[in-house]
């Protein structure tokens, strides 16, 4: 049965939480309020997603075995890249089944999918196109001409516009048919063979070290965690681990390490119970030894103190909020502020 919706989320885990065909593990990397908007279209075999969000974030994304899914970009706005490549609203991406990838924005950014079975996009491509459309190993990026990617992005649009303003047509069985026809006559014309397709092998080298880094790094659960040891986890440099979480998160690991822990203690903090608990256990545990810095630091990105987080009942996390970053509060300026040992690539609080 054809059915849609639209739901806003002010929590990052909530929205990452109610992605189809990707398992998305989200981290803020920007002060604000978080908003998001997920529109989500069911038809008969194909569905499709949009997805709006205000806030930067670096995603852990996991695409589902069975299902091709692409990706394309809703609108034009900031950058936003997938596996270290930008998506540009000229291009249709394919992405791998089961494929582990890294995802970024950097600020308000409106992108969408559209999947439908492997087999059937198979059956689809023989049929009308006369093309191979077996799953890629790695993200494949296609620039179709202009006017088949503006075909594509208007029915995507149209779709979405429906499922806000008059969701009962999405729901009628026939018109869900109609419009699925459509959407699939329109991204088979995108997918036929064009220009440039990704040469791949730092690429692939690059997202390979990535899968690894995420493992490790969620290994390490809310311990801290240094470079040299994920260096030797992973069996790579410190060169090419730096080269290839610039590529992919936008930073060096050391900072987007950071604002995971700051994520993490935030976190630890609104769901303790302010009787049994106190900051200096939390951050301590967290690797946060000098508290005042660490205090000054989380005001900063939060808009008040590790105090008044553990304070609230726990029953109020899921109104998770993140405050307007001052104008004074730039990258540099948190690296000083946090403790040493959490900047600290190396050696600082460990034994030579």
């Amino acid at each position: 049965m054809p059915i849609s919706s639209v739901r806003s989320f002010s929590d990052p885990d909530d929205y990452s939480s109610s992605f189809r065909d990707f398992q998305y593990e989200l981290t803020v990397t920007g002060g604000g309020d978080f908003t998001a908007e997920h529109v989500r279209i069911d038809l008969h075999e194909v569905r499709l997603q949009k997805y709006i969000s205000r806030l930067p974030w670096v995603a852990h994304t996991a695409t589902m075995k069975g299902r091709a899914i692409f990706a394309l970009r809703a609108e034009p706005g900031l950058s936003l890249l997938r596996a270290g490549a930008e998506m540009q609203t000229t291009n249709v991406e394919r992405l791998a089944n089961g494929q582990t990838i890294y995802t970024r924005s950097s600020g308000p950014v409106s992108w969408g999918t559209i999947s439908l079975p492997v087999d059937a996009l198979a059956a689809i491509g023989a049929a009308t196109a006369g093309c191979d459309f077996k799953p890629p190993i790695d993200v494949v990026t296609v620039t179709p001409l202009p006017t088949m990617m503006a075909r594509l992005q208007r029915l995507h649009a149209a779709a979405g516009a429906l499922a806000k303003e008059a969701p009962e047509i999405i729901a009628n069985p026939e018109a869900a048919r109609g419009l699925e026809y459509e959407l699939v006559q329109a991204l088979v014309a995108c997918l036929r063979p064009a220009k440039d397709e990704e040469d791949a092998v730092a690429k692939r080298h690059h997202a390979l070290v990535m899968r690894r880094f995420h493992a490790a790094v969620t290994a390490s659960g809310d311990r801290p965690v240094y470079v040299s040891d994920l260096c030797s986890a992973i069996g790579v440099s410190d060169r090419t681990l730096q080269i290839s979480c610039r590529e992919h998160l936008g930073m060096g690991p050391q900072r987007y390490l950071l604002w995971r822990r700051m994520q993490h203690v935030r976190r630890a903090l609104a769901l303790a119970d302010p009787k049994s608990a106190t900051v200096t256990e939390i951050a301590t545990a967290h690797g946060f030894w000098e508290l005042g810095r660490f205090a000054g630091a989380y005001r900063s990105l939060y808009g008040e103190s590790p105090s008044a987080t553990l304070a609230r009942a726990p029953d109020h996390v899921r109104s998770q909020h993140y405050s307007t970053v001052p104008a004074r509060f730039s990258q540099t300026a948190y690296s000083d502020r946090l403790p040493s040992a959490t900047v600290s690539d190396r050696r600082i609080g460990r034994p030579k």
